[in-house]
């Protein structure tokens, strides 16, 4: 279908397809070990779900609400009976309880590919308007999810992990103010994302914006009817499967929309690697010369 959005490639797709699927061999995610936050429910069960479908041995489910997690382990292990899938009820806001889970999930073996899903909304009130309270409180519970995340992630990564961040549009393109609260803070996860990325160049940091999937968070904000489009779950989740796989290299640290056709993406594999390309930065400035590089280290 035509892109609804600007898009830098001319397929624009809105479910899962062939390039992409956890059934090519190429993408196989055999024996590798996965953790997913905001496992229970929407984009991050479904991902987990299409891991197992990709051959991963080990997979870990992170939500608040226990009941939605052992749902989807029993959909996963009904149908891929040799995955194990581990639950933990989790606050990613509670760095304990994040500590424990990764721990406990780990032991003694080190996480692939992790997926972090786990996110809130906030209030959707105008800059004018909004509780000046609950608009930082939803700033800090998504950026302190992230970081606790992030955190215990690198104490239990393996050397050549992937981390995938779902990340949103919302944090490159004004949506208008009533989603400000949350702007700013995908935008804030992006940067601790990519600070993760350049102090440790050997682990795989993606970010991307799942589409416009017709999840509980998505109905918060006004759902899909409110724009009149709609991407299929399966579209971030078989996406995330092929970013965990050796194709999707060239693309480390950049910025990806679900919704753009890969075989496109690999033909301008090194116009994209060699530049700055699908990036957040600074547009008409050297800045966007993949080449140049700050001479100092913070």
């Amino acid at each position: 279908m035509a892109a609804p959005f600007p898009s830098p490639t001319m397929k624009w797709h809105t479910k899962a397809y062939q390039s992409i699927s956890p059934r090519r061999p190429e993408l196989s995610a055999k024996g590798r070990i996965v953790l997913v936050t905001g496992g229970g429910t929407g984009i991050g069960s479904e991902t987990a779900r299409h891991f197992a479908e990709a051959g991963a041995s080990r997979i870990a489910l992170l939500g608040r609400r226990e009941q939605p997690l052992l749902d989807t382990k029993a959909s996963i292990e009904n149908t891929f009976p040799n995955v194990e899938v581990f639950v933990a009820s989790t606050d990613v806001t509670d760095k304990g309880q994040v500590d424990a889970a990764f721990a406990n999930f780990a032991g003694d073996e080190s996480i692939d590919i992790f997926v972090s899903g786990a996110a809130i909304i906030g209030p959707q009130e105008s800059v004018e308007n909004v509780d000046s309270d609950q608009f930082l409180e939803a700033i800090q519970v998504n950026l302190k999810g992230s970081l606790a995340v992030a955190q215990a992630f690198l104490r239990h990564a393996s050397p050549d992990a992937v981390a995938i961040d779902i990340n949103s549009s919302a944090a490159h393109v004004n949506f208008g103010s009533g989603l400000a609260a949350y702007s700013i803070a995908k935008f804030a996860v992006f940067r601790l994302w990519d600070s993760v990325a350049f102090a440790k160049p050997n682990i795989s940091v993606f970010h991307i914006q799942p589409g416009v999937v017709d999840t509980a968070m998505n109905k918060e904000a006004g759902g899909v009817k409110a724009i009149g489009i709609e991407d299929h779950i399966s579209l971030p989740a078989s996406f995330c499967v092929w970013l965990a796989s050796p194709e999707a290299q060239f693309l480390k640290s950049k910025f990806l929309w679900s919704n753009w056709d890969v075989d496109e993406l690999k033909a301008k594999a090194k116009e994209i690697e060699a530049s700055n390309q699908l990036s957040i930065g600074l547009s008409g400035l050297p800045f966007q010369d993949a080449s140049w590089k700050p001479t100092w280290k913070a």
